[in-house]
Parts: structure tokens; C-alpha cells; sequence
């Protein structure tokens, strides 16, 4: 059963903003400063810019393939079985362990309720845990009821948080010191920011959990980009406006010093200039942010077991969809209990590491999933969105990210490497034991290689794919000329030819269909041609004539890169249209016509048209294209 595409445009910018902004704004400036001073504004700055090239990339993919489970399903496509069961398996943890740490952050804001409270320490800590596995509970319920309801709560909430955050910059800037706070800028060294960026660039990460959704945003070819780019674009400034209003109204070391850091920096900095009233306002906006995070990382962790069980990657119950609800319950509820289990029996701080490591190495890899796309030249990926600075770009972003992982790894010592690499010999034992007797699909990688060593062209199961794929994400409903072109013949010739060569080899091909003698149909194209040209423009020509009988019509696609001469003074044709029909579909005839009209009008159609390695990829250049089809 399909998911239902019920989120919009807002609610795919609320998920993405609102798993932006959660520690990394409201716990984390804190550790930062203490890693470089006042210089943490432009380490954040710097953390933003990193970011842009996986959001280019992840634009781009999703864009072509808007299936659920995001950053596995384009690994998986573009390299194979065994770097999409890691990448899945990876992606899913990481999201699963931000989102459990987002519910101990709502705990632990909680706290402040019952602040007079006479607990021990453990005490406290079992009371924070408590308040996460409840609101656990209740998000993986909303998750498992409606997506739509979770999106529009989403909508609520962001907004909410957005409009406080707001309130806080305005309010604050007047009230920012210049001196003493911002002196000795760059005290602590260039190096110092660039090694922060790297700790706080993983607050940015979950812009890119939109693309785990995209099977179930309408129209997602504009809706995702245009999404992250403004979630990217508003919550980019704010956190980097809060943090400058932060340093410039809190003293550096009410903010961090010695081996203290304060660990609600942006609640410290509100109740400086806006009292005891602003103190709550950040606090309750942190709880926000914590539940915005937690409810959207449930909805986009759970896509990911959903994509990889339904490519056999997974046992099969992990694909079940509500019939009532169109939701994924057993991925949720699977999903919401690991995080349970988590929070219970683990240290969250250590687990976040790991999370954080192994999202870089995500977005190293659709960094390199893109290159690999674009470079495998498989005509039916078609992107809505493709990248600018291809591959500049994407090479940029291998090179960044690789350096923040070993200095990740450097920071948080021997934890992340160490359950990374468990991790990676689990997932390899899964995938000898379990995936590799069932799985057969080919990647992109396996394509361009093959094709590298080979000149002989094959058309690849990955290519039909990404053709129903096109379809679903355009909402293409085939009419009776696309219906044809499914069953029409194609003529693919070497050339250069002439014009009766190619008439006689149409014939051929075109008698027994329509039970007519190859001799007739030759006759008639002759005569055809003879009474005025078929070619409507240069390189372009579309015969056709009118045959006995009824209710009959066909089509016949023709490709000659060399060309065919119609006129020895007038540019060869490359691409013909041949139509035949009988009289009583004169109408259709004329709508046939309309609709290649509008078919070679596409900009770069010709292009495509001439490059297209086999005879089956003419054929899907005129079913996905985006001609207005006739309504049944």
C-alpha cells in the first residue's frame, strides 16, 4: 500500500526548521564559546556554509527519486546493496538517537517545573528520563494516526518557536555591548572556529531529514527544494543572530568559564535583558524546539526501515502501511521503541557522538551519490532540481566533511570510533547473512562500469525504475497517445541514409500491425512525400498517411544520428514521427500532432533525443515528458 501524499509545502518547511533548531541552539553555544571565544558567531556562520553542500545534494536526489527513506534509498541506488544497508541503517540511528536526545532535552527543561523539588541526583535524572518516554509515547501515537496531523502540529509549533526566536534578536540587539564582549575577537585562534563549526555543524543536519519524507509531500519536485532552501535560509540567520545576541549581552564568563558551561545560555541571555518573563519565554521556546525536533525525527527515522524492507533490504513487516491511517505503524512503533530503550539503558551523551558521526558520513556519501549519478548518465534520472556547480560543489562538500569527521572523531576520543565500527561489522554480517542471497538489482556505480569496460549499451532495471519514479512524482496519467507509444515500433538507423531507404524499412515494419502489404505502405509514403514535404523544420520531419479500414492508427519513432535525406540541399532529418491512420480518426490524427508538437518543443529534446544510448530510452523520452495529456 502507497503513503499518503498529504504534506505541502509548509509542513515539509516545518519538519526541516524545526529539526534544525533544538540542542545545537539552546545547549550547545555554551561548549562552543568555550572553544572560541566571541569568534563563535562566525563559527556558526562557517557551520552554515558547510552545510550547503549536502542540501544541494539532497535537493537534487530527492527531487528524482521523492521515495521514503531519503539518504538510504539514494545511496542504495547510486552505489548498491551493501552501502545502502549502512547508509540505512546509519541514517536510521542517527535520526533515532538526535530524536531520543531531543525527548531527554524536553525532560530536562521540565525540570524547571519542579525545580524546588528535594531529589537526589539520580533521582533527577530518572524523573528526566521519565518525561521523555512519555513524550515518546505520545509522538510515536500521533506518527501512527496521521501524518498530516503530525504536520500540521509541526506547523503549530515551528511557528510558535520562530516568532519567540524573533522576539529575542529584536529585542536583544539593542541591548548588545560591543566592549567589553566582542574584544580579542579571534583570541583562540582561526583554527579554534573551524574545529567549532565542526561541533555545531551538526545542528544543521536536520534540515535534510525533509528528503525521508519526500514519498509523501504533494508535488515534491517544488515543494522539497523550495522548502529546505527557505527553513535553510530563515533558521541560518536566526541561529547566528542569536548567538551574536547572546555574546554581546552575557559576560563571557556567565557563558562559559573555567571548567563551568552554562548549558541554557539563550535563557541566561533573555532574562538579562527581559526578566524573569523572558527567562520562561527561551525556556518554554527550548521545549518547543525539543518537541518539534523529537515528533519530526520519529515521522522521518521511521521511513527508513519502511524504504529498505521494501527492497528486501529488511524482514517484510517493517513495509506495512495503515490502511485506515496511509501510515507506516509497525516502522514507527519499531522505531519509538529502540529510542525508548535508548533513553532507559544508555548514555544519550555518547550515542549523540556517534549519531553525529555517522551523519557526516552520510552526507559524504550523497555528496558522492550525486557524482555518481550524474557521471552514470542514466537517462531517466531527471531531477527537477539539479545542483549549480556541478561537481564543484559536491567535491567541496567530500573534502569538508572528510576533515570533520577525524576532527570529530579527535574531539570525542575513542566512543565513535569505536560503536561506529561495531556498527559497521554488524551491518556487514547482516548484509552476508540476509541481504546478499535476495538482492539482484543494479546500482548506477555497477552501470557506469559496465559501460566503461563495454561499449555494448544495456538498458538497466535501475533505468525503469527511476521512469516510474518520474511518473509518480509528475502525477502522469497516461492518455491513448502515450498508450501507443508503449506498443509503437522504433526505427533506430545508421546513416547517412535517404528517405525511401527509411520508407522501405517503415513498411517493413509496419505491415503485419496493421495487415497491410509492405508494398502498399511504401506506395503510399512516396505519394505522400511527393505531394509536399513532411519535414515541418530542420532535422525534424513527420510523415503520414491515411490507410483503409477502421478504428486503426499507429505510430513508428525514427532515429538516424547521421541523417536522413529528405532534400540533398536542406539539413538532414535525425528525428521522424510517422503517422498512419485510418479515415475515421482524422481527429485523433490531428491530436497525435498536437501532442508531438509539444513534445519536440521541450527544451533539449533533440538533444536528448540524439543522445539516448538504445531504442527503449526514445520510448521513455516521450512518456515522462510534460506535454498536457488528454483527460480519459
Amino acid at each position: 500500500m502507497k503513503l499518503s501524499r498529504s504534506l505541502g509545502f509548509w509542513d515539509v518547511f516545518c519538519i526541516a526548521a524545526g529539526a534544525m533548531i533544538s540542542s545545537g541552539l539552546f545547549i550547545l553555544p555554551g561548549q562552543a564559546f568555550l572553544s572560541s571565544g566571541p569568534a563563535v558567531v562566525l563559527a556558526y556562520a562557517l557551520a552554515a556554509l558547510m552545510m550547503i553542500p549536502a542540501m544541494l545534494s539532497q535537493c537534487e536526489l530527492a527531487t528524482a527519486m521523492p521515495k521514503s527513506g531519503g539518504t538510504y534509498f539514494f545511496i542504495e541506488r547510486s552505489m548498491g546493496a551493501l552501502p545502502g544497508i549502512l547508509a540505512g541503517l546509519a541514517n536510521w540511528l542517527s535520526l533515532a538517537m538526535k530524536s531520543a536526545f531531543a525527548m531527554v532535552g524536553i525532560g530536562a527543561f521540565a525540570r524547571l517545573i519542579w525545580a524546588d523539588a528535594n531529589l537526589t541526583p539520580a533521582q533527577w535524572i530518572w524523573l528526566i528520563k521519565g518525561v521523555a518516554v512519555c513524550c515518546c509515547v505520545i509522538f510515536a501515537a500521533l506518527n501512527c494516526l496521521s501524518v498530516k496531523m503530525t504536520g500540521r502540529a509541526q506547523i503549530v509549533m515551528v511557528v510558535s518557536l520562530l516568532a519567540v526566536l524573533v522576539i529575542f534578536v529584536f529585542v536583544g540587539v539593542p541591548n548588545v555591548q560591543q566592549h567589553p564582549n566582542f574584544d580579542n575577537f579571534l583570541g583562540k585562534g582561526f583554527w579554534s572556529v573551524f574545529a567549532t563549526a565542526g561541533l555545531v555543524f551538526v545542528s544543521f543536519g536536520g534540515l535534510t531529514k525533509a528528503a525521508s519524507v519526500a514519498e509523501e509531500v504533494r508535488n515534491p519536485g517544488r515543494n522539497l527544494p523550495a522548502a529546505m532552501f527557505l527553513a535553510f535560509i530563515i533558521v541560518s540567520a536566526l541561529y547566528i543572530a542569536a548567538v551574536f545576541v547572546m555574546v554581546g549581552v552575557l559576560p563571557g564568563g556567565e557563558i562559559a568559564g573555567g571548567d563551568f558551561v552554562n548549558l541554557t545560555p539563550l535563557s541566561s541571555a533573555a532574562g538579562a535583558f527581559m526578566g524573569k518573563g523572558g527567562l520562561v519565554l527561551l525556556s518554554v521556546a527550548a521545549i518547543l524546539a525539543f518537541i518539534t525536533t523529537g515528533n519530526g525525527g520519529i515521522l522521518a527515522a521511521s521511513r527508513s526501515p519502511l524504504a529498505m524492507s521494501r527492497d528486501g533490504l529488511l524482514p517484510r513487516p517493517f513495509q506495512i502501511v495503515s490502511r485506515k491511517f496511509g501510515t507506516p505503524y509497525v516502522s514507527v512503533l519499531c522505531t519509538s521503541i529502540f529510542m525508548i530503550s535508548m533513553i532507559l539503558l544508555l548514555s544519550i551523551a555518547d550515542l549523540v557522538k556517534v549519531a553525529s558521526t555517522m551523519m557526516l558520513i552520510l552526507f559524504l556519501l550523497v555528496n558522492v551519490s550525486v557524482l555518481i549519478m550524474r557521471g552514470s548518465k542514466i537517462q531517466n534520472y531527471r531531477p527537477k532540481f539539479r545542483s549549480p556547480l556541478f561537481p564543484w560543489i559536491q567535491l567541496a562538500g567530500i573534502g569538508v566533511y572528510a576533515v570533520l569527521i577525524v576532527e570529530l572523531i579527535a574531539m570525542l576520543g575513542l566512543v565513535p570510533l569505536i560503536t561506529t565500527g561495531g556498527f559497521v561489522l554488524a551491518s556487514l554480517l547482516w548484509y552476508f547473512v540476509y541481504v546478499r542471497p535476495k538482492i539482484t538489482r543494479e546500482s548506477a556505480l555497477l552501470y557506469m562500469v559496465k559501460k566503461a569496460v563495454s561499449r555494448d549499451i544495456y538498458r538497466t532495471g535501475l533505468e525503469e525504475e527511476l521512469k516510474h519514479i518520474a511518473v509518480e512524482r509528475d502525477e502522469i496519467t497516461h492518455d491513448r497517445f502515450d498508450h501507443i507509444v508503449k506498443d509503437c515500433e522504433i526505427l533506430d538507423m545508421l546513416g547517412p541514409t535517404s528517405a525511401e531507404k527509411m520508407f522501405a524499412a517503415a513498411a517493413e515494419l509496419l505491415a503485419g500491425r496493421l495487415n497491410i502489404s509492405a508494398e502498399t505502405l511504401q506506395e503510399k509514403f512516396r505519394a505522400r512525400e511527393a505531394a509536399s514535404s513532411t519535414v515541418i523544420q530542420p532535422g525534424l520531419a513527420i510523415p503520414h498517411i491515411i490507410i483503409e479500414g477502421h478504428h486503426l492508427f499507429d505510430l513508428l519513432l525514427v532515429r538516424c544520428r547521421e541523417g536522413i535525406i529528405f532534400d540533398p540541399e536542406q539539413p538532414y532529418v535525425k528525428t521522424a514521427f510517422i503517422l498512419i491512420g485510418s479515415s475515421d480518426e482524422r481527429n485523433y490524427h490531428l491530436r497525435a500532432l498536437m501532442a508531438i508538437a509539444n513534445i519536440v518543443q521541450e527544451p533539449g529534446f533533440i538533444e536528448q533525443w540524439l543522445d539516448a544510448p538504445r531504442p527503449e530510452h526514445l520510448r521513455d523520452l516521450i512518456l515522462l515528458s510534460s506535454r498536457k495529456r488528454d483527460k480519459a
